[in-house]
Order: structure tokens, then sequence, then C-alpha cells
């Protein structure tokens, strides 16, 4: 019996919080400190079970017993907050990382991962039985540290989903072969974990690999009651793997929502044990569904828990305040831990920052905003959150550029954080003015400060003949061209997501990129499947050219090499970058002056909040 106070858990989340050692540090406490208020039991991020081990360089290890001491006080703090913790261990196999020295990889094949990787061994009786020693060893330690539950990864493309999948495990021996076999080795180690500890037993189980020749949920039905049968106490269901299908790993906004939930429903009714249902649950209308709809149990709220620590308290009512939403983008969370920041987030400026949360003021002051983009309404939201007044002027619609961020094909779920910081201005009574300021306006209003939130413009290069032209146009479905031949100019962010709308209408795409490489600055996940997208609607792309000329419908192109003529050009898209917007200046040394954002700096929505909210945390 798992015993939770709520059918809320947290799962293992990667961090990359630690200093190198594998060792708890500060930034773990604070993380797991505010998520565990509210929720029922929160898993820490996957433990390293051998330094060769490992997925990241930061990652939490419980390898050794020098790292109980770390383990126990954190364990101590969400114990404190009513929350159990659960230790999750993990063998990564051949995808353990190539890129950390002293890594090694062992798995049921000699092939490397697809997406890249070493070969690795495959292991003989001896490896297996060290592996099998390894996860006693690491459960009996986490047992020491004072965890209440283990989980144990078969799932997501790991060793013992390398061991179960016959698109990987090409072994002729007793372990390959039938499921039967290929079912053997990852019993045996969960056997010996089950008998060595007392504690309850999670196994989290990838229902479907999502590759034509993986495994299905057939067998991960059958896999699941023999677990049950052999002692496992609840069964966390998920889908996908790593290796070769990333985007289901991630649950990335590209992929269809729900589908883990028909996954968990399935194997829920041939099992008697408890069954986890996760998969970018993110709301309350998602809870409410997957209750109504598929009776489910536990619920494991992982990547919404990182935006919203207070996401529990508020969905239950505990916490009266408007939920901050996950997007599902992958940018904050995936790529701060593939850069080796560790885990940030987009939507919450706290996470992995070391900001704290804003202070009131003694004394009120008054504010205006020029902007209503996401840095424009963050920043009014924290100063009126602190007990200041705020006058934010728009002069168009609340959202600013970001409004243009959710008209991508698959990208709709960026919407929510607009609509949020909307609901926030209404729920905090902020007086909106939807006006252009002007200078003469603000320096009338004698505000205390005054915050530029103004954004940024297309950066248009001098191309001679160059008149009629689009920027983003193309993403409103109602300026949708079809079955027209479209040149892009600039193969970045939004170059990519222009043309990815452009060729669902039958458009005919060339993309024209001076650098060598293109959707530089779009999220990793994005970046492949938009490529791949591209690729198979035959879209031309074109490196290491500029757009030297612009004459009717021909366009010349210049590169090292020479020059290249494009005929039959109907549109015209140019995606070659920002620079900030300053509609005018303000020169009263009486009333300071503030940038933020985009025109303080172009870069990403990410940064803007997060500059935002320093700021307003400041004044």
């Amino acid at each position: 019996m798992l015993s939770l106070r709520n059918e809320y858990i947290m799962p293992p989340i990667k961090l990359g919080y630690s200093d190198g050692t594998g060792i708890v540090t500060a930034k773990h406490h604070n993380f797991y400190n505010l998520r565990s208020k509210h929720i029922g039991a929160i898993s820490l991020e996957p433990l390293y079970m051998d330094s060769g081990l490992r997925e990241l360089p930061t990652q939490l290890g419980i390898d050794d017993d020098n790292k109980l001491p770390g383990l126990q006080n954190l364990i101590s703090v969400i114990h404190s907050n009513g929350a159990k913790v659960i230790a999750h261990i993990n063998h990564p196999g051949r995808m353990a990382n190539p890129k950390i020295p002293g890594n090694y990889h062992w798995s049921s094949t000699d092939k490397a991962c697809e997406n890249g990787g070493v070969i690795p061994l495959k292991m003989d009786r001896k490896m297996m039985d060290s592996v099998i020693q390894m996860h006693v060893e690491s459960a009996i330690r986490a047992v020491k540290a004072g965890f209440d539950i283990l989980e144990f990864q078969m799932g997501y493309g790991y060793l013992m989903a390398q061991f179960l999948s016959p698109a990987v495990n090409d072994r002729d021996d007793e372990y390959g072969g039938s499921f039967e076999n290929r079912i053997k080795f990852p019993l045996e180690v969960f056997n010996a974990v089950r008998k060595a500890i007392e504690i309850p037993v999670i196994v989290r189980l990838s229902a479907d690999e999502m590759i034509p020749n993986g495994f299905h949920p057939e067998e991960m039905k059958k896999l699941a009651k023999i677990l049950e049968e052999e002692g496992a106490d609840a069964i966390h269901v998920t889908a996908g793997n790593a290796c070769s299908t990333p985007p289901w790993f991630f649950q990335h906004m590209f992929i269809q929502k729900g589908k883990t939930w028909e996954f968990a429903t399935q194997i829920k009714e041939k099992v008697q044990i408890p069954v986890i249902f996760v998969g970018r649950i993110t709301s309350l209308s998602d809870i409410k569904f997957i209750k109504e709809n598929f009776g489910a149990e536990y619920i494991s709220v992982g990547r919404a828990m990182v935006a919203d620590p207070d996401f529990i308290g508020k969905i239950t009512g505990m916490v009266k305040e408007l939920v901050r939403p996950c997007l599902g983008c992958s940018e904050g969370c995936l790529g701060g831990v593939k850069s080796g920041k560790g885990l940030g987030c987009v939507v919450n400026p706290l996470v992995g920052t070391g900001l704290s949360e804003p202070e009131k003021v003694d004394k009120t002051k008054t504010f205006a905003i020029v902007g209503g983009g996401l840095a424009g309404m963050e920043a009014a939201v924290i100063l009126t959150t602190r007990g200041h007044k705020v006058v934010l002027y728009e002069k168009n619609q609340l959202g600013g550029q970001w409004n243009l961020a959710w008209l991508p094909p698959k990208k709709e779920s960026l919407k929510e954080l607009s609509d949020y910081f909307i609901n926030e201005l209404n729920e905090l009574k902020i007086e909106v003015r939807f006006e252009e300021a002007t200078k003469d306006t603000l320096l009338k209003g004698k505000y205390d400060g005054i915050i530029m939130a103004t954004g940024a413009l297309p950066a248009v290069p001098p191309i001679i003949g160059l008149k009629d032209h689009y920027w983003t146009e193309f993403l409103e479905d109602d300026q949708l061209p079809k079955d027209s031949k479209v040149l892009i100019i600039g193969g970045g962010l939004i170059g990519m997501e222009v043309a990815s709308k452009l060729v669902d209408q039958n458009n005919e795409v060339i993309i024209v990129e001076m650098l060598e490489d293109v959707a530089r600055g779009m999220e990793m996940i994005e970046r492949a499947l938009t490529l791949k997208k591209l690729k198979e609607r035959n879209t031309q792309i074109i490196t290491k050219n500029k757009v030297k000329e612009v004459d009717g419908d021909k366009v010349i192109l210049e590169s090292e090499s020479g020059t290249t003529v494009l005929r039959g050009v109907d549109k015209i898209v140019v995606a070659t970058g920002m620079k900030p917007y300053h509609p005018f200046e303000i020169e009263n040394k009486k009333v300071p002056v503030y940038f933020v954002g985009d025109s303080l700096k172009v870069g990403k929505a990410q940064e803007a909040i997060r500059e935002a909210y320093e700021l307003a945390c400041r004044l």
C-alpha cells in the first residue's frame, strides 16, 4: 500500500542541480520544499547507482553512503511538509551520457541508440549479476536514507526496457527472442530488489514504445500482471523511449495528449494493484477527465509542478490563486538541463535561478508600463503583488508578439500563457489603458518610474528591389496563401515556423539562410520534428547564401561560389531577426526609465519574463 495523504504524485524530473559530486544542494532543498506542501508523494530526480552511469554530470546519486546525510536532510524537509518521498532508481544501459568522462555502456545488445551514442557492450552473466547487486545495494541505501517508497524503472528505453524491447534485444540466448525470455532479466532484478526491502515498490513501465517493431500494450499488460504477482505495489504507466521516440518521453506539446491515459486504463483493467496515470496533466479539467473517464486512483503531475509549485494546492482549493500553466514546450526544462544550466522554466522565473518570492513594500509607488506583452504583464503582476500601483499601456492587444507564438501548427497550448497573464491582470484589478502611450502622457502622469516593455520590430536587410514582403502574417489563417511559391529569407525560429504553416496549404517553400545551420533558437524536439516535416514536404533549404536582389518574381542569391537565380516566386517572407523598439526617448532625470524584455535585448520569452520579474522585485 502506498498510503499517501492524497492521490497526487510528482514523478522524477531531472534537475541537474548537484555540483558534480552527486550530493544534495541548497537548490534541491528549495525546489522540493516548495513542491511538497500539498502533494501526496514526491519523487526525487533519477538517482544514479554508479558514477559511471550518469545521464547528467550534475545528477543526484545513491551509489555510496556519503550521499546519505544530504538525502536524509532533504527527506526530512519534505516529510515536514506532509509528503512521502520516492527514490527512483534507474540503470540507463546504453543511454548513459557518452559525454561524461568515465561513463560505461552495457545493454542487451551491441547496437547504439538510433539518436546517436556509443556502441554498448552486450551483457554477459557476470554483468547481469553486477547490475542486480547494484540495484539491491541502492535499494537498501534508499531505505537507510529514509525514503518511503522505491520506484524501479522498466520503461523509457533504459536498460530494463532494452531487454524488453524486440526492437533492441537481439540476443539468441535465454534472455532474447520470445516475450518470456525478454522479461527474464528485468524480473530477476525486480525480484532481487523486492526481496531486499520492505517498503512499497512502484514499477515504471512504458506501455508502448511508439515504434512499429517495439513492444506494445498487449505484452505490457501481461508483464504488469506478472509484476503484480511478484509483489509490485503499483504500476506507473507512460509511453515511448528517450532513444527513438523522445517526444513521447518528454510528453512534448507536439504529440497527442491523453494517449498515456488510455494505456494506463488498459493496464488497470488487468491488475488489482493501483495504476498511476501520467502524461501532460496540466489542469483541473485534465484531472477531472481522467478520473471520470478512466477511474484514475493515482495521478502523476510533473511539468505542471515545475511551472507552478502550488499546482496541487490550487486545483484542490487549498490555495486561492490562478494556476500558472505548463505549456508542454520543453524549452526551459529540457533546454536548461541539456545546456548544463539545470532545470529552468519558461513561465516560472523562480525555477533554477535562485530568485525568491517577491516581498511586500513599505511605501507604495505608481509605475507606468508601456507594452502589454509577456514582460510588461509579468512586471505589472509582480509590482502589484508587492503593493505598488500600476498603469499598463497597450496600443493593440495584450500578449504582444506572444500572440503569434501559438499560431504555428501544434503550438496551441502556448496561448494558455497569455490567457493566464490577462486573467491575473483582471484578478488583481490592474488598470490597463488601451491607447498608445506618448512621452507627454507619461510625463503628465507623474509616475514614480516608467517601464518600457515595447518589444521589438523585424529587422529588414537592405535588399535591392525588395518592396512587397511579409513577416508573420502567414501565421494567421485568413492570410494564408495556397498553392503558391513562397521564399522565406531567414531560417531561424520564425522562418521555420512560418514554413511549417505554409507547407500545410500545399505551398512550395524555399528557405534561404546566410549561415550554415537553420532552426537556430528552436527547442530541440520542435526543431527535429519541424525539420523532418519540411523534408517530407520537399521544402528546399538553401544555406550559406544571402538574397542580393529581387526583380519581380525573380530572386538573385549570392554565396561564396557565385550567384543563383530563383524564378516564379509569388511571395516573400522576411524573417531575418528582430531589433529593440523604442518609440520615443524620455529625457527627464526626475523620472527613472527602465527597459525590459525585447526592448532591452531581443531574446526568448523565458528571458523576458525573468528580467521583468527581477526588475519588478527591485523597484
